[in-house]
């Protein structure tokens, strides 16, 4: 046994000599040439002849070992055969394991490079610490936002955009996702993808997480039961860029985070010192269904808002741009824009919103001025274009909301917003609600969920009732014909966004069918979570609303300008302003009139007119006609509703 010791004693010294790196197995096999070259030398020293000295015949043997081209010139026979043996080990060991060890070397280089291993030397540029369903158009967002962009660049001393993208695994896939999503197409090259996790310090090393103009934290996937959520793990990133500061002496940089209970938020604030924004995403899009079940029809508002589809956004331009000027005189210099009200700076470093101010407010140089208008440049001046008549916007007490009956909704699925969507609904005391909710998930479950977030169902007469929606005679059971509004969830608790949006999709065709055989059909919200189903849902008659493609856009656009967080709490909370429909026979307005006469009637009632949603869509089937042009007349007809912003 003790042979077969020595082998195997050799055989691990080897072993790991070998799996030290390329750098050993070269030496290893340099050994290796160097032993089969002085052993074959030794073999034709006795012969005499051509070697004055071994030496020579060392030489000899290492030139047949690594070039078979000498093999004819040698004579003798023992010569010859030694002279064979050494071409073939030549093929076996030099040729064969050196180009397989250099091979495989290269080709571990190659796909470290690809894995994204290298830290970037960048500055002033933007990290997006996560990979998820939000982080395609949230690039887009960023890539789409010319004017913002430009301004944004020009405050850190940039030329261009720089893009760093932190995922788990960076692969080529992800640059496939990215090059086909719409706004990035051939831009995705710009795109830099690292491997990493937000939490680990060498990730954010990196990514020069550091040296960055803004720093994007999406949240999290969420697994059912799992004791660490993504809140914890946006909380532990923020930890880890403060300690790496602290660490470097740095500057912490400017971040912008996205949790998903916002009771997080004052751990938020003392995880992190330096300057940071904190987007709700469970609270942001549980406010916009609400919304929208306050005043149906709203979600295009949103979709045109709050995406990269295109059409108007809200801006917020620096004082300095309109000082000494009221709101009333920047307005008539500003044709192709909506002046919807200043943001007014607050003792304590935060902003008073003051939407729908009159029109003799004068615009301090600390103020911020905010805009609805198509694009970053008609927020600015233009000399060419001609003034427009001032429009007097006078203040009005607030209106008294109207006390609808009970409204009666079905929620139909479960994720980890529902808790939040219970709360949002909560908060508008002066409403009557009731809710049920409807899951397979196990009801034990869900109210755990709920009183872990604080929420107590029975004060808003909800209940929680187990069925699979899924099932046709569970779902008829249900009547949801009898609801006032029915809202159907894509879970985050399945797989992928795909395999969540197909069971949300088929469950809506066969809601339609139920639906198709009452007398009176209710209202229906479609949530999506993969913004590639957007267009399968084409043509149907749900609201639509797409979680992923909603929050990247505030993402990314409060990256750009912080002060559009608080803008979009005020529009889309309980109390102050309002995005509301209205008849148009609520107002004097004459047959025919232009969208400028619409504002002065709307005006004097101390409200803003952003548009009109026609009854009967475009060619593009669009209902949703924002920001008109001001000399276009309305023609309003039967059906149609005037977009208001107001007080109630």
């Amino acid at each position: 046994m003790l042979p077969f010791r020595i082998i195997d004693r050799v055989k691990f010294i080897l072993e790991r000599q070998l799996l030290k790196g390329a750098g050993f197995q070269l030496l290893v096999v340099g050994l290796f040439i160097g032993l089969i070259s002085l052993v074959g030398g030794l073999l034709v020293v006795p012969q005499g002849g051509e070697f004055d000295d071994p030496g020579a015949a060392v030489w000899w043997a290492f030139l047949r070992l690594t070039d078979p081209g000498y093999l004819g010139d040698d004579v003798g026979t023992w010569q010859r055969i030694v002279s064979t043996l050494l071409t073939i080990l030549g093929y076996v060991v030099f040729m064969g394991t050196l180009v397989a060890i250099l091979t495989r070397w290269l080709i571990a280089k190659m796909t470290d490079l690809e894995r994204g291993l290298t830290p970037v030397t960048l500055k002033s540029h933007v990290v997006v610490l996560g990979w998820t369903a939000q982080t395609p158009p949230l690039v887009a967002e960023l890539f789409g936002s010319t004017g913002r962009m430009q301004r944004f660049l020009e405050k850190h001393d940039a030329q261009r955009l720089r893009l760093v993208v932190l995922a788990e695994e960076a692969s080529v896939e992800q640059l496939y996702e990215l090059r086909n999503e719409p706004g990035v197409g051939s831009r995705a090259r710009e795109v830099i993808l690292r491997s990493g996790s937000a939490i680990q310090p060498e990730a954010l090393h990196r990514v020069a997480c550091l040296d960055a103009a803004a720093v994007i934290v999406p949240s999290q996937g969420y697994n059912a039961g799992s004791i660490v959520t993504s809140d914890v793990e946006t909380v532990k990133a923020l930890l880890s860029i403060a300690a790496q500061a602290r660490h470097l002496n740095a500057s912490l940089p400017y971040v912008v985070a996205e949790i998903q209970d916002m009771r997080k938020l004052p751990v938020i604030e003392r995880a992190y010192p330096g300057s940071v924004e904190v987007v709700a995403g469970g609270s942001t899009i549980s406010r916009l269904m609400v919304q929208n079940v306050l005043h149906p029809n709203l979600s295009e508002v949103y979709n045109e808002l709050l995406t990269a589809d295109g059409g108007n956004e809200i801006f917020v331009r620096g004082g300095e741009t309109a000082e000494g000027l009221t709101l009333g005189e920047l307005a008539s210099q500003r044709p192709y824009a909506i002046v919807l009200g200043l943001l007014h700076p607050a003792n304590n470093g935060t902003w008073k919103v003051n939407l729908l101010a009159t029109s003799d407010t004068v615009i301090r140089t600390e103020d911020r001025v905010v805009l609805l208008a198509r694009d970053y440049a008609h927020t600015g001046p233009d000399p060419k274009a001609e003034p427009l008549a001032p429009v007097e916007r006078v203040a009005m007490p607030v209106a008294a909301r109207v006390k609808p009956e009970k409204h009666r909704v079905l929620v139909l699925g479960w994720n980890r917003r529902v808790p939040s969507l219970v709360a949002e609904f909560g908060s508008y005391s002066g409403l009557q609600f009731e809710l049920d909710m409807v899951s397979a998930t196990p009801l034990d479950e869900r109210q755990r969920e709920l009183s872990r977030y604080g929420v107590d169902i029975e004060k808003i007469n909800g209940r929680l009732l187990e069925a699979d929606y899924m099932v046709e005679d569970e779902l008829r059971k249900l009547d949801p014909a009898s609801y006032d509004t029915v809202m159907l969830l894509s879970s985050d608790r399945i797989g992928s966004g795909e395999e969540a949006d197909a069971r949300a999709m088929v469950g809506y065709l066969q809601l339609e069918d139920i639906l198709s055989e009452a007398a009176v059909r209710p209202q229906v919200t479609l949530e999506l979570s993969d913004p590639d189903n957007r267009h399968l849902m084409y043509g149907h008659q749900s609201e639509m609303l797409i979680s992923p493609m909603i929050l990247s856009h505030v993402l990314a656009q409060v990256a750009l300008r912080r002060e559009l967080r608080v803008v979009l709490d005020e529009l889309f909370t309980v109390g102050g302003a309002e995005i509301q429909f209205r008849d148009p026979e609520d107002y004097p307005l004459p047959a025919s009139a232009d969208f400028q006469f619409l504002e002065k009637t709307l005006a004097a009632r101390g409200e803003i007119a952003l548009g009109v949603r026609r009854e009967t869509a475009d060619e593009r089937g669009r209902h949703l006609q924002m920001n008109p042009p001001r000399k276009q007349y309305m023609d309003l007809r039967k059906g149609d509703q005037l977009l208001v912003m107001c007080r109630t």
